[in-house]
């Protein structure tokens, strides 16, 4: 992993200023490679689109790594003809290399990108960027996994989207929903600091830069997208799955052996990382891997012996189908105590209900396994038979891990910091024989940065008595306040009163 010297720290985000003229505020690059064919269409239609609708200067980049066909000569035509397109090459492969390698040449506070084939609406494209321009956000991606999309494509790329972000849920915890889709958005200061950390120089460059900037604090926006599958696609899914979990791996170990250098990503004071409390790696993953994959190998062999005693009273899909059942129950148990660490009876049954939704996810790849088998062959061996099953159940229990670490068994226990609030004490009208102190004047707090979101009201005394910070669930604790009226407000743990200094 990458650990060479970056620039340094980012500055406060603010809102970007129009610019002098002739530097355009926002550059979108198109990464092509051998799109002769579809290249003049797409860079037609966006250049209108923005034209029509973007109310700064913009730049069109198309980014050719590489191509053999006449793709070069279609940039270069563009370029000529549209005084918005320029036109680079790139003697070599990889989208991740054509957008770093353009995107730090760049002079345009916003950079973007998109695939060549538009199959994101361009509508989306001001609500992408306007977070970066106005300062609120520092990166910015579309989603195709949001509720309120609109995505059009068949099943197969459904299953495996939703299956790759899985994993990244369950091996990186990332939060961001949608990894891959060629619609993104990052202002140029962050890219100086950013880049240089990004290893990969192909498709997964995207997840590998969202992961860093998730786990260094930066504010990632998501935009719904409205989006039309292309079925013309070059991408090859098996070899760009099988590189995409590679980058996992490579960035999971990275994390973990904490070789990369998050701290170097910092805002100021409100956007520092270490403020937000983020882990750089979760905790506990590698002792819930061991655990589950002792669990798993044991159920495995249970499984196995359940199979072997059921074949000899029914079929082979009945049989797989008891085992699975009976096995997956004790499964789910094992790893609640075991893996998890939950324990007594609290969520036992909810617990039950979602490893039987898992199960079932189990019951369909090793049945779509047997039915492949018996397909292929009219009397397959009882041995061919297990060996496709261990296969199957290999898989299988990957998904598994994934599913229970994300969605059963979810860590939401100190991974998590503690709400803190202040209440704001307002007694009741003191007797007439109370002596009434006077009220002590305080001065305002110190005032975050602007950009920082929770800099919008000063903050003002409610009374003249002093506030108190205590944890939330003690409140019902304080037995002497049965008369006063408390609010609470929430506060982040670095907040700090002059008063009490």
């Amino acid at each position: 992993m990458r650990t060479d010297s970056s620039p340094g720290t980012l500055p406060a985000r603010e809102h970007l200023p129009a610019g002098d003229a002739g530097t355009p505020v926002l550059d979108v690059v198109i990464p092509v490679y051998n799109e002769e064919k579809d290249l003049q269409p797409c860079v037609l239609r966006l250049h209108e689109h923005l034209e029509r609708t973007f109310p700064y200067a913009f730049r069109i980049t198309i980014a050719d790594n590489a191509s053999t066909d006449t793709t070069p000569l279609v940039s270069r035509r563009l370029e000529a003809e549209i005084p918005e397109v320029r036109a680079f090459r790139l003697e070599q492969k990889g989208r991740g290399r054509a957008l770093r390698t353009v995107w730090s040449a760049s002079d345009a506070p916003v950079l973007a990108y998109m695939d060549v084939d538009l199959s994101t609406d361009l509508n989306a494209l001001l609500p992408l960027v306007a977070p970066l321009i106005s300062g609120h956000s520092d990166l910015a991606i579309g989603s195709r996994l949001a509720r309120s999309s609109r995505v059009v494509r068949g099943p197969k790329r459904e299953f495996i989207s939703r299956a790759y972000n899985l994993i990244l849920r369950g091996s990186l915890q990332a939060r961001f929903s949608d990894a891959q889709c060629g619609f993104k958005a990052i202002r140029r200061d962050v890219a100086q600091v950013l880049l240089p950390l990004v290893e990969d120089t192909g498709w997964f460059f995207d997840t590998e830069m969202l992961v860093i900037a998730e786990r260094a604090g930066l504010r990632i926006h998501e935009v719904p997208v409205d989006w039309v599958d292309d079925p013309d696609s070059t991408v090859h899914i098996v070899k760009t799955a099988t590189e995409d979990l590679k980058g996992v791996w490579r960035v999971g170990k990275a994390l973990a052996g904490g070789s990369l250098p998050l701290d170097r990503i910092t805002r100021p004071f409100g956007d520092d990382p270490r403020d937000r409390e983020i882990q750089d790696v979760p905790k506990g993953l590698a002792r819930q891997l061991v655990g589950f994959c002792v669990v798993g190998g044991l159920s495995t062999l249970f499984y196995l012996l359940l199979y072997s005693v059921f074949r000899q009273f029914g079929g082979s899909q009945t049989a797989n189908a008891l085992a699975l059942l009976v096995s997956a129950v004790a499964n789910t148990a094992a790893n609640r105590r075991l893996t998890f660490g939950v324990r007594g009876r609290g969520g036992a049954v909810r617990h039950q209900a979602q490893g039987l939704v898992v199960f079932g996810i189990g019951l369909a790849l090793t049945s779509g396994s047997l039915a492949a088998l018996n397909a292929a062959s009219s009397d397959p061996a009882h041995s061919t038979e297990l060996a496709v099953l261990i296969a199957a159940n290999l898989a299988a229990t990957v998904l598994r891990f994934l599913l229970f670490r994300a969605w059963v068994f979810p860590d939401r226990g100190d991974d998590q910091p503690r709400s803190t609030v202040v209440a704001a004490h307002t007694p009741a009208q003191p007797p007439a024989h109370t002596l009434t102190a006077q009220p002590q004047s305080y001065g305002p707090l110190p005032q975050r940065p602007t950009a920082h979101p929770y800099a919008t009201t000063p903050y003002t005394p409610q009374s003249p008595y002093d506030t108190t910070e205590f944890r939330a669930g003690e409140v019902a604790e304080q037995r002497s306040w049965r008369d006063a009226t408390v609010q609470l407000q929430p506060v982040r743990p670095t907040d700090t009163d002059p008063r009490n200094s």
